[in-house]
């Protein structure tokens, strides 16, 4: 390696390992984002769910994710075999015990670590499944129709979206849903969880480049405009219909343009971005409202804000992709490339909520879904993790710890006082918990 070369691959490196580590960022930025839309009684568990998926995808990642994602021998054209690379064998070092050169000309291991923090956040937004989609073409016309997904807008957040469509149907209700439901229990978290996110994202959508070059700022200066233009979009959304913006839809907003973005942060211009990105917050804010249309409970609104909008940024970059899409010069192939990206969404929302429903359905009739009536009413929280997230009544008779007393709605404490009623619009959204 020339000392050209040796510079670029250090300078990559460097990059990718940052860019692994926003993204590994975004997983706790989602429980921040998630846990302040729960009521104060779910809070810990919503931000252990997220914990959760980091402690346990990591593990399971590096033993078979890997080998399964990678791996040359294919099982039923659908995944990889788990063994070939079991615990990373023969990914890492090579017989010689020098670090193997992986395909984009830096060490391989460092992609491993990038693609395993995908693996996190993925399930953590609730993905079913990972799908990958390809197509064949003429060799003349292979780079005009290959399908657009930069940064796995299709297998994370269309995955994601529908898998949560499914859950919900399978899990079924809360409580009092849709009108009389808790409170979110901290606006102030969500807004800092969707800074962070917006934050991590970079390294999601740059770090997608494997290099740091052009393409990476193209793809950093596209997440940042569709961000924030699918905020304003929202909250436009949100004054016409509601008659006020909220900060709700604003940290929304932000995070819709963000999935939006994703599978197309590397193929479009910044003004294409923007127009993404608006119409992005648009379609998520009209989406989260279909829950009451078609009575499912999805109390964090992933079908709205992941999946419309995942849907939307996998289709749209067929209209607007820079030279391809049908509407930007892409002519006949343009037409073949959004034909190809509606058969790619498709395809990813059959086979994550297949599979989904398989796991689910196995679930709910062996471990269940819900914990019993009274842990619902009192809080999980208090039922499953012997502590709450604030301590707002101090210490209780036969607790040795504020921490450990039962959360002040709880009917151990106070009596109930039966939550007022409010009115949801039919297309409208109501004041989210877990």
């Amino acid at each position: 390696m020339n000392p050209t070369e040796l510079a670029a691959a250090t300078g990559d490196s460097a990059w990718m390992l940052v860019a692994a580590s926003l993204v590994l960022l975004m997983t706790p930025a989602l429980a921040f984002f998630y846990s302040g839309m729960t009521g104060r009684a779910a809070t810990l568990n919503m931000m252990m769910m997220s914990f959760g998926a980091l402690g346990v995808v990591a593990v399971v990642y590096v033993l078979w994710g890997w080998s399964m994602s990678y791996g040359t021998r294919s099982i039923a054209c659908v995944v990889a075999d788990p063994f070939e690379c079991f615990g990373l064998h023969g990914t890492v070092t090579d017989d010689a015990g020098e670090y193997l050169v992986g395909a984009n000309g830096y060490a391989n291991i460092i992609d491993v670590g990038f693609q395993l923090t995908f693996a996190v956040i993925s399930t953590a937004i609730i993905s079913g499944s990972l799908a990958a989609a390809l197509f064949g073409a003429d060799a003349e016309d292979e780079a005009l129709i290959e399908p657009i997904d930069f940064a796995g807008g299709t297998v994370v957040h269309i995955s994601a979206g529908t898998a949560a469509l499914v859950l919900a149907l399978v899990v079924g209700k809360r409580r009092g849903f849709p009108g009389n439901v808790s409170r979110p229990s901290s606006l102030p978290l969500v807004m800092l969880g969707a800074a962070m996110l917006w934050f991590g994202w970079f390294g999601c959508n740059g770090g997608s480049a494997f290099a740091a070059d052009g393409l990476a700022g193209l793809a950093w200066l596209n997440t940042t405009v569709a961000a924030a233009a699918a905020m304003l979009g929202w909250l436009f959304c949100e004054r016409l219909r509601d008659g006020r913006p909220t900060s709700l839809g604003a940290a929304s907003g932000v995070v819709a343009g963000l999935v939006a973005v994703t599978p197309a942060a590397g193929d479009l211009v910044p003004a294409t971005a923007v127009l993404l990105g608006a119409i992005g917050g648009v379609l998520a804010c009209l989406g989260v409202g279909l829950k009451y249309r078609f009575g499912y409970d999805d109390s964090l609104d992933v079908v709205g804000v992941h999946l419309v909008a995942g849907l939307w940024g996998t289709v749209g970059v067929g209209f607007i992709a820079t030279d391809t899409g049908l509407f930007t010069g892409g002519g006949v192939n343009g037409l073949k490339l959004l034909a190809i990206q509606v058969i790619i969404a498709v395809v990813a929302m059959l086979f994550a909520g297949a599979v989904t429903a398989v796991i689910a359905l196995a679930l709910a009739k062996t471990v269940g879904w819900r914990v019993d009536a009274e842990a619902e009413h009192d809080g999980i929280d208090l039922a499953e993790h012997a502590e709450s997230a604030r301590d707002l009544g101090g210490d209780r008779p036969g607790t040795s710890r504020g921490a450990l007393a039962a959360p002040v709605e709880s009917k151990a404490t106070v009596p109930t006082v039966p939550a007022v009623p409010r009115e949801v619009p039919a297309t409208g959204r109501d004041e989210r918990d877990a």
